[in-house]
């Protein structure tokens, strides 16, 4: 083959790749790669997901359910202590029902959304998972049985349940509270932050507020002084 008839080969080549890439990349199918029960791509992964297959204790899906669960930092900002949770701490659902899962990542690091308890063999190791790797959003659903019981909701990234990062699915008013819900139920262990009340640090906290009093007092009094030598220096001038 010689050089002339080479380089146009490969230009053509070169083209239709990239023609194909482009068409992959635009193509729904290529969202997300399927392997068995788990998509995934470069965003984040879904796993167990089932929008059809009924409970054997459900003849019928009993309703539709959309839900919206947030994920992030400022989500625990009303209970002291926690770090992490979600926007929500409990849903309440129909026997049957088919929720409508939308999953949001408000933070830059890595959240999941995963529901235990749900009957193996409909849902692998009884769960359903959703994850994001940053700020994102992903939709998946689920149907659940019919009798009442509570499901936990949490993310298992080491420690992000035990800040705050947990939550219950009743089904027909589930069968009671999980321990450790925040806002819900009192934790199994609760936060202990003990201070060694010592000498030194009763002289310390009585510094420190002695400070804090009397520096506003002084800075008051140090400005109040400066505008009254102003005031003074500009009579003098005129």
């Amino acid at each position: 083959m010689t050089r002339q008839n080479f380089i146009p080969r490969i230009q053509k080549l070169s083209g239709a790749s990239l023609y194909l890439l482009l068409l992959a990349a635009a193509s729904p199918g290529a969202a997300m790669m399927k392997h068995g029960n788990m998509m995934m791509d470069e965003t984040g992964m879904i796993m167990n997901a089932n929008a059809d297959n009924l409970p054997r204790d459900c003849k019928e899906i009993s309703e539709d359910v959309d839900i919206v669960i947030r994920a992030g930092h400022k989500h625990a900002q009303k209970f002291p202590g926690k770090m992490f949770a979600f926007d929500r701490q409990e849903w309440n659902v129909k026997p049957c029902s088919r929720i409508n899962i939308t999953f949001i990542n408000d933070d830059q690091i890595r959240h999941q959304m995963m529901i235990h308890g749900l009957p193996g063999y409909l849902y692998p190791d009884g769960m359903v998972h959703l994850e994001l790797y940053g700020q994102g959003e992903l939709k998946a659903s689920l149907i659940v049985p019919s009798r009442p019981k509570t499901y936990l909701v949490h993310c298992e990234i080491p420690q992000h349940m035990e800040k705050g990062m947990k939550a219950q699915l009743k089904v027909d008013g589930g069968d009671g509270d999980l321990p450790s819900i925040p806002g819900i139920s009192e934790p199994v262990t609760p936060d202990v932050y003990p201070v060694a009340w010592s000498q030194t640090t009763w002289i310390a906290l009585i510094v420190s507020l002695t400070m804090g009093l009397a520096a506003p007092i002084i800075g008051g009094f140090w400005l109040n002084k400066r505008l009254q030598a102003k005031k003074l220096s500009t009579k003098d001038s005129a």
